[in-house]
């Protein structure tokens, strides 16, 4: 799953991944990523944080993150 995210985005965390997706893509990640996973001992969560995502999310330190302009996966 790791793979899957880091090439469509950046590594946040360990297990969080922030990436820039328009709605197609979107679908195409959450399809893939629910097809692998192993649902006994993994977890997937989606935020979408909208057109205003500015407002929703705040950085405090190092290794700012891009300035996403659609669909925020983390």
């Amino acid at each position: 799953m790791a793979k899957k995210c880091v090439a469509r985005g950046q590594r946040v965390q360990n297990s969080v991944f922030e990436c820039l997706l328009d709605e197609t893509q979107y679908r195409i990640l959450k399809a893939e990523l629910t097809q692998i996973i192993d649902e006994k001992s993994d977890s997937l969560r989606f935020y979408e944080l909208g057109n205003k995502y500015q407002n929703k999310v705040e950085h405090i330190g190092a290794k700012r993150s891009y300035s996403p302009e659609e669909v925020l996966m983390i």
